[in-house]
């Protein structure tokens, strides 16, 4: 697996339409209580089908309680807007990003580069602070991601 890691700024706020659970860091690596790879599930079930080509699909982590010890709200979400009654709306936030990109195989990629996130920002080197505010996954294409994380 390839990954890079560049700062970057977004100025202007995306709304992106999709479904949400509320789940915790604990819960999801426990497998008691998960609800990220259900959530993903009903995604391709219910909303994928409606793409179109040009439709891009997120991953939004947002609303977080205090860090990643606590709750925060995960979106399954794409930019085209599609209604139901499940769908939600939410937005990408603007501000300063750290990107993590990485090519290879799915699901694995994505949970690899959120491996290396934590690991980042565990380093006590680290020069950068997580903002908890908005961080997402932004899938390019079927075997490449780039995850944002918000940073102050």
């Amino acid at each position: 697996m390839d990954q890079q890691v560049t700062k970057i700024n977004i100025d202007n706020p995306t709304t992106l339409f999709g479904l949400k659970v509320r789940t915790s860091n604990m819960n999801e690596m426990s497998g008691k209580g998960a609800k990220i790879a259900g959530l993903w599930q009903q995604f391709y079930t219910d909303i994928a089908p409606n793409l179109t080509p040009s439709s891009k699909v997120y991953g939004v982590y947002t609303h977080y309680e205090s860090d990643v010890t606590w709750e925060f709200d995960v979106f399954a979400c794409t930019d085209l807007q599609v209604t139901s009654p499940e769908t939600e709306q939410t937005t990408l936030a603007t501000g300063n990003y750290l990107r993590f990109s990485a090519k290879g195989a799915m699901p694995q990629t994505v949970i690899d580069v959120w491996g290396q996130v934590w690991q980042y920002f565990s380093n006590e080197q680290c020069p950068h602070i997580r903002a908890y505010k908005t961080d997402y996954e932004f899938y390019k294409s079927s075997e490449e991601v780039e995850v944002f994380i918000s940073v102050e």
